[in-house]
C-alpha cells in the first residue's frame, strides 16, 4: 500500500445486498455472459433540471435459459409496480427491458440456477447528504433468500399452467418457512415467471403510465 492511499472502509454484508444485490461469484457471472444474459441491478442518482429535483434511476433487466436465469425489477414502496419511463425492446431478449425513475424504489432481483432460487428485496430512498446539493441513496435490505425452491419444476412443459401463479419457498436454518412480506408476493411471482420465460423479452413488472393496475402475465399485451 502506498504511504498516501487511504484504507477501504469495509461494508457490511447486508448493506452490499441492499445496494448491489445478490452477490455472484465470477463463475456464476461468466456462465449468465456466456449465455447471453444481462441483468443490471444497480441504482443511479439522477438530476431532473425542469422539475429541479434528485429521483432514482433502475432499469428493469435479466432473462432466462433453460438453466438459469437471472431478474432485476422495480415496485413503489407499497408494492405496487412503477409506470416506466420508456421501454427497451432487443431481438433477442434477456436483457434491458423498462427505465424507471422514482424518488423512492424497492428492487427486486432473482436469481435462478436450475431449479434453486436467491431472493433479495431492497429499498432504496433519498437522504440529505450533509447540506450538499446532491442527496445520497440510502438503501435497506428487507428480505433475504437462499437456496429457495419450487414445489413443481415450471420449466416442465406440462406445467407451464403454474408459471403464473407460484413463488419460490424459502427456509430457515433451522428449517421454518420464511414468510415474504405480503405487499410483494405478487411481484416475486410475476419474477418467477420472468425466469421461466425462455427467452424474456419484456417487461414483467413495469406498466406504461396509463395503466393503473397490474398486468404481470402478458406484457406483451400492456405494451398494446
Amino acid at each position: 500500500m502506498q504511504a498516501n492511499s487511504k484504507p477501504q472502509k469495509s461494508v457490511p454484508a447486508t448493506a452490499a445486498y441492499a445496494q448491489y444485490g445478490i452477490p455472484l461469484g465470477r463463475a456464476a457471472l461468466r456462465a449468465l455472459e456466456k449465455r447471453g444474459i444481462y441483468c443490471q441491478t444497480s441504482i443511479s442518482v439522477e438530476h431532473q433540471h425542469l422539475a429541479k429535483r434528485y429521483v432514482l434511476r433502475g432499469v428493469e433487466s435479466g432473462g432466462a435459459v433453460s438453466d438459469m436465469g437471472r431478474y432485476c425489477a422495480y415496485l413503489n414502496m407499497d408494492g405496487t409496480p412503477v409506470p416506466w419511463l420508456q421501454p427497451i425492446d432487443s431481438i433477442s431478449g434477456n436483457g434491458r427491458h423498462a427505465i424507471v425513475v422514482a424518488p423512492e424504489l424497492v428492487r427486486v432481483e432473482m436469481f435462478r440456477v436450475g431449479r434453486t432460487y436467491e431472493l433479495a428485496i431492497t429499498r432504496h430512498v433519498l437522504k440529505a447528504n450533509d447540506g450538499r446539493p446532491k442527496p445520497t441513496m440510502e438503501s435497506t435490505l428487507l428480505f433475504r433468500g437462499r437456496d429457495g425452491s419450487l414445489a413443481e419444476d415450471v420449466m416442465a412443459k406440462h406445467h407451464r399452467s403454474l408459471r403464473e401463479r407460484i413463488a419460490p419457498s424459502f427456509f430457515s436454518e433451522s428449517g421454518e418457512i420464511r414468510e415474504i412480506p405480503g405487499s410483494f408476493e405478487e411481484a416475486i411471482k410475476s419474477v418467477t415467471l420472468a425466469l421461466s420465460t425462455v427467452p424474456c423479452k419484456g417487461a414483467y413488472i413495469a406498466i406504461p403510465p396509463r395503466i393503473l393496475s397490474m398486468n404481470q402475465s402478458h406484457p406483451e399485451e400492456v405494451r398494446a
